[in-house]
């Protein structure tokens, strides 16, 4: 968030991968070759067949939430065909995910990528389908932040433990170690009241669906301070359903450092003139 301008905003792609879409693969060649920096996929392990959490997009759950690939899978075939291009999950469910196999998982990633995976993490809004993991809803957050800090201390040491309210492990040896320092950057995805403090606390950027107040960027530069963080350490991702070159600048000027724009899950035929339309969107941006 170093409100640095378009020179230095990148840009990129987020699609469900499904057993009916585009591969990974063709996919990520094809974001890379049009120019974007980025390529996100979301996660959802399965969808409970009798759910009553409402979808928050509102109406029917959409056919991809059921259908979509292992985010890592994808993401290792979309690094396995690119040189630049970041690769990210937009979110990883850590909270019904194990956190010594998905610290594992994500070295990996970051291994084969040579350093370039990013990884977004949420809490879900879908309680059956953390039920079936065995997941606490109702302490799902603390749950998370245990999680990321407990991954940080199998990335960083040789011999990692972790003793939490949640998370408890003693002496382990796991590598490989990610080839970015530390670990690869964890970006929170969340939109509740409690969000900014929580980025602040523990993660190294933010994506929110939607653009923020100014008032939200005073409450981060505030919560970044009591932390004794640095709010331009803090990398502002942008979720973006309509593509709008005006919409893309006003958030630019706002501090927001990635912006990404989304891909429906289908055939190639259907996604690629779409991802030419967005292509040529970004150039009109830039220029």
């Amino acid at each position: 968030m170093a409100f640095s301008g378009i020179e230095n905003a990148r840009f990129g792609i987020s699609m469900f991968p499904t057993d009916y879409s585009i591969q990974p693969a063709q996919l990520a060649h094809a974001v890379e070759a049009r120019g974007f920096d980025c390529l996100f996929v979301p996660e959802h392990t399965h969808i409970p067949a009798n759910r009553e959490t409402p979808f928050p997009g509102g109406g029917e759950l959409p056919r991809e939430y059921s259908h979509s690939h292992d985010p890592f899978i994808a993401l290792a075939a979309a690094a396995s065909v690119t040189e630049r291009l970041q690769v990210g999950t937009g979110v990883c469910l850590i909270i019904e995910r194990d956190p010594i196999t998905t610290a594992k998982l994500i070295a990996s990633l970051d291994v084969i990528s040579n350093g370039r995976a990013i990884i977004g993490i949420g809490a879900s809004w879908n309680k059956e389908e953390m039920q079936n993991h065995g997941a606490d809803y109702k302490h799902r957050w603390p749950i998370v932040k245990e999680k990321v800090a407990a991954m940080r201390e199998i990335w960083q040491h040789e011999e990692a433990e972790y003793h939490g309210d949640y998370v408890d492990f003693d002496p382990i040896w796991s590598w490989p170690k990610p080839v970015q320092a530390g670990g690869p950057p964890i970006w929170l995805g969340a939109q509740s009241k409690y969000v900014i403090e929580r980025v602040a606390d523990y993660a190294d950027g933010w994506m929110p669906i939607g653009g923020l107040q100014s008032s939200q960027i005073d409450e981060l530069r505030r919560a970044c301070d009591k932390k004794n963080r640095d709010i331009n350490d803090i990398t502002l991702t942008l979720y973006s359903g309509v593509p709008d070159p005006k919409r893309i600048h006003y958030h630019i000027d706002q501090g927001f450092d990635v912006f990404v724009l989304r891909l429906p899950s289908a055939p190639a035929d259907e996604v690629l003139p779409i991802l030419d339309s967005h292509a040529q969107l970004i150039e009109q941006v830039k220029s």
